[in-house]
């Protein structure tokens, strides 16, 4: 009797060490049993305010790719509007300027430039004479305009060199007489830049031109990232990184203009890094072609969202084969992230949801165990829905971006109402993610920064310190945005070495040691019972 109820014991112990253990478990990482990561972002995809200075050669700088511009005819007053938005003739009309009267750039050189209104057509102009339109639906020479500065003032010319004027009857027309002076004259316009939001690879590698962008982008790439980094990561317990990637590099060397060659080979520096220090990759297309969310990481040239046509989709899905061909049986592949935050207001649920089953099965005719990583459409979208979509059946993973950013409800929270949110909102929603049976819960990307103007060191640590607790139940795992910034709150290594976050020995390592505990205490127990 006494041998029978040791072994109900025995095999009671067995079964919660093998169900408990199983639940924190993700496939081919050493030491802790799930994902701790850190971003590699602003390194194979350009984002201009993690590195301001890499733009600061530029001639008219502040006149890039998407930049928004306003025209104000000094003599009338009045600003150039392209009526309804687009599509029909330009006026010199408006005393108040708003969408209408807002040009986005297309940069064609250091004083060219195309003009895109708010609907997305070009302003044209077919020769001297002409009266300017907005129906341009591509540019070419005719949509081409040369704008010459003096300081906020600005001429307008046509490419064949007549200059663009305002004339009395409201109209704006290309037969300025002869070349106009910088006094109130009509063909002197008041120019503002109303944002200039966008500093991506686009804008870098047009603004340069492409001999010096190579220049540039070469010096980056050799130096930003380098194996000492991925030394010093090992010691910090982290145990992959999540390498941001650009479409264009199933292109390179040579990808299409403006974009730059060499982010590949600088990809298989970070495998071969990697693979040394023993951590994992995750590689996640960080931009599309077109563009799937009209942001600067998403390589948008003017902020405008292409992607969810079917062209762009196919050959986003072509760049997914690229990369799970060549990856797919490196030791050092952990996962392939299908897309980077796809906006909610321009990429349609059902289209979205499409695509991520075809990468799905792209990855898996490459490989049965590697990852497969869908993101969270941005913006006014519920992370159930990607849960409900039943995209694939095995080592999936959905990605939650947790920031208390960019969203006036964070705006005026305090030190204890941001640590708050976090043990009781985000807590709450991953605790409810874990318990769905679908997918693996992944928090991609998150900071030890906040709206707070006066947190002290304290604070940031407590800060940190309740992210690491709550993000650590995330049955993936988590990784930190991003591994080096010139704003030192989104730095990794700047908060670690200054003692800002402080990583520790975290949940899930306790709860890996405790589960190995009694492993052990399973195994004692049973073989003295058997003696």
């Amino acid at each position: 009797m006494e041998l029978t109820f040791s072994k109900w014991v025995c095999a009671f112990l067995l079964c919660c060490w093998l169900n408990f253990s199983k639940g924190y478990s993700v496939e081919g990482l050493r030491g802790d049993s799930k994902v701790k990561a850190v971003n590699l972002g602003g390194w194979l995809v350009v984002e201009g305010w993690i590195k301001p200075s890499l733009f600061d050669g530029i001639p008219n700088g502040d006149m890039l790719d998407g930049t928004e511009v306003q025209f104000k005819s000094v003599t009338l007053q009045k600003y150039v509007s392209a009526e309804n938005g687009g599509g029909m003739n330009v006026t010199v009309s408006r005393d108040v300027a708003s969408s209408w009267e807002s040009f986005k750039l297309w940069r064609v050189s250091e004083s060219e430039f195309q003009l895109r209104t708010s609907q997305g057509q070009f302003l044209t102009c077919d020769g001297v004479g002409c009266s300017i339109s907005a129906t341009a639906e591509s540019p070419s020479t005719s949509e081409t305009f040369f704008i010459e500065r003096n300081n906020s003032r600005v001429h307008i010319k046509l490419k064949i060199g007549a200059y663009l004027q305002a004339t009395i009857g409201n109209q704006l027309t290309g037969d300025y007489p002869g070349t106009p002076g910088w006094d109130d004259n009509e063909a002197t316009f008041e120019m503002m830049i109303v944002a200039n939001d966008l500093h991506g690879d686009y804008q870098l590698a047009n603004g340069y031109g492409h001999n010096e962008a190579k220049k540039v982008l070469q010096r980056h790439r050799n130096t930003f990232i380098t194996t000492e980094d991925f030394h010093f990561l090992y010691r910090n317990g982290i145990n992959t990184v999540r390498i941001p990637v650009g479409w264009w590099i199933a292109s390179d060397p040579n990808p299409p203009a403006p974009f730059i060659g060499g982010t590949l080979e600088a990809l298989e520096n970070a495998f071969s890094w990697a693979q040394a220090y023993n951590i994992k990759c995750i590689i996640d297309l960080h931009a599309a072609p077109g563009s799937q969310n009209g942001m600067e990481h998403s390589a948008s040239r003017d902020g405008f969202t292409g992607w969810p046509s079917p062209d762009y989709i196919s050959q986003t899905l072509d760049v997914i084969d690229f990369l799970a061909s060549r990856y797919a049986k490196h030791p050092a592949l952990l996962g392939i992230e299908l897309l980077n935050e796809p906006s909610a207001a321009t990429v349609p649920l059902d289209t979205l949801v499409s695509y991520y089953k075809q990468g799905y099965q792209i990855v898996r005719k490459y490989s049965s165990t590697a990852y497969v990583i869908i993101c969270q459409r941005i913006g006014n979208a519920d992370p159930l829905e990607l849960y409900q979509a039943n995209i694939g059946s095995h080592n999936i993973v959905v990605d939650l971006h947790f920031y208390n950013l960019f969203d006036p409800f964070y705006v005026n929270m305090s030190t204890v109402d941001n640590i708050q949110f976090i043990y009781k909102s985000r807590e709450d929603q991953l605790r409810a993610l874990n318990s769905t049976n679908g997918p693996l819960v992944f928090i991609g990307e998150w900071v030890n920064e906040w709206n707070v103007t006066s947190g002290s060191q304290t604070d940031y640590q407590e800060f940190g310190k309740a992210q690491l607790e709550v993000y650590d139940s995330a049955s993936f795992g988590w990784a930190y945005w991003t591994l080096k910034n010139d704003r030192k709150h989104w730095d990794f290594e700047w908060n670690i070495r200054n003692n800002y976050l402080q990583l520790g020995d975290s949940p899930n390592k306790k709860i890996f040691n405790s589960l190995m505990l009694l492993g052990l205490t399973c195994a004692w127990f049973c073989m003295h019972s058997l003696l």
